[in-house]
């Protein structure tokens, strides 16, 4: 397998030549002669022809101060971004930054999330009746109503045990396995141990939480006891939902 890395140094070395270094400088000193005879030729023509000098002086000026000004144009493009071909950069174009302050106006307040308002009470909704969908949405509502923040429910496939996620005013968070079950379904130690595997392992619970609207087995409630889990029957759940005290509080 091939890995990056620096190049090795090849180790070669360059001798001294003093034939190089003579060519150098012979090279160099063409150069100045050459420069010095194209400026005496300047002189000689500047005393025969004085006008023809300013002109070609003024010529040169005119030259310099033009491609100094393109350069100028061109930093100024590019700090501004590209433009539309055929576009000239004007003063007029240039906006001027908004003041600091400008930036910092907020003009609305922003809105926090207040706990939701039960407009009924939850115990006479009838759980039961509803779908599991609406079981986990209702379970979600109360933990709004009772001051949790960014409850949500997040049941589906693959949701690995957790249903409701939330944030108690507290700060800790909360993880809720909702199981809408009729009376005749308990809810056994296999559910227990199944939940209790992902719970706090998967989704990192400081409370953990099995709502249903039917009941737990023995087994499961000292399965449920053993790992520190929170289990809420029915007539758990419609005292919640009518006294507004939230459980994992008590």
């Amino acid at each position: 397998m091939t890995t990056a890395g620096r190049r090795p140094h090849s180790g070669r070395t360059y001798a001294f030549s003093l034939r190089r270094l003579s060519l150098c400088f012979g090279l160099i000193a063409l150069v100045l002669l050459a420069a010095g005879t194209a400026l005496k030729a300047g002189v000689r023509a500047a005393d025969d022809h004085p006008v023809a000098a300013v002109a070609l002086g003024l010529l040169a000026l005119a030259a310099a101060v033009l491609v100094r000004r393109r350069r100028v144009r061109v930093t100024r493009t590019a700090a501004l971004g590209p433009s539309a071909p055929g576009d000239v950069l004007t003063p007029d174009a240039i906006v001027p930054a908004a003041p600091v302050e400008e930036l910092l106006e907020v003009e609305e307040p922003l809105e926090v999330e207040e706990p939701l308002e039960v407009e009924e009470p939850l115990e006479e909704v009838g759980f039961e009746a509803m779908s599991a969908e609406e079981f986990e949405q209702a379970v979600a509502d109360l933990c709004r109503r009772d001051g949790c923040r960014a409850a949500e429910v997040v049941g589906g496939a693959g949701d690995l045990g957790a249903d409701v996620l939330a944030v108690t005013q507290d700060g800790q968070r909360l993880v809720i396995q909702c199981k809408r079950y009729d009376a005749a379904h308990k809810v056994g130690s296999q559910d227990l141990q199944r939940f209790g595997g992902t719970c706090f392992a998967v989704h990192d619970a400081h409370i953990a939480a099995v709502v249903t609207t039917s009941e737990f087995t023995e087994p499961a409630l000292e399965y449920a006891a053993q790992c520190g889990i929170l289990c809420l029957d029915g007539q758990a759940l419609a005292t919640w939902a009518s006294t507004g005290s939230a459980p994992w509080t008590e």
